[in-house]
């Protein structure tokens, strides 16, 4: 199994910062890495989702939302081809720091067989950006 962490904090409440996670038709406006979401986010939920990570090709996945709790923690699970090959278990979760502040961890496990031989930086750094991208959506007003 591979992990991937990340983390950041954003000036604005969890709701505040859910709210954006959530209205997943802006993203191609603001997100750098998940270029498109399409699909209701409820639980057992398939949607598809498209990423780019920096310096790679565009993916496209159909993965099944398995939690949402809300103000909380968003998951979904994604394959490629068949269970067991390469699967990657995508979060986010928002821990209030304080009123005005929250922590994004946002990552992914990945387990299967193919995993020891795919490499994840690009993917990380995927997620660093898009990262950024929703601090900066506080801390230029734009949320």
């Amino acid at each position: 199994m591979k992990k991937i962490r990340t983390e950041i904090l954003i000036p604005a409440a969890v709701d505040q910062v859910w709210e954006v996670l959530l209205n997943t038709s802006e993203y191609p406006t603001w997100n750098p890495f998940i270029r498109r979401f399409e699909g209701d986010i409820e639980k057992n939920k398939k949607v598809k989702i498209s990423i780019n990570p920096p310096g790679g090709s565009r993916m496209n996945f159909s993965p099944t939302i398995i939690k949402k709790e809300n103000n909380r923690e968003l998951r979904w699970l994604g394959k490629l081809g068949i269970s067991g090959l390469f699967d990657g278990e995508h979060y986010f979760i928002l821990e209030e720091v304080s009123p005005a502040e929250t922590r994004l961890i946002h990552g992914e496990n990945f387990s299967g067989l193919l995993v020891p031989f795919i490499g994840l930086e690009k993917t990380e750094e995927g997620f660093k950006l898009m990262n950024e991208a929703i601090k900066k959506r506080f801390t230029n007003g734009i949320a």
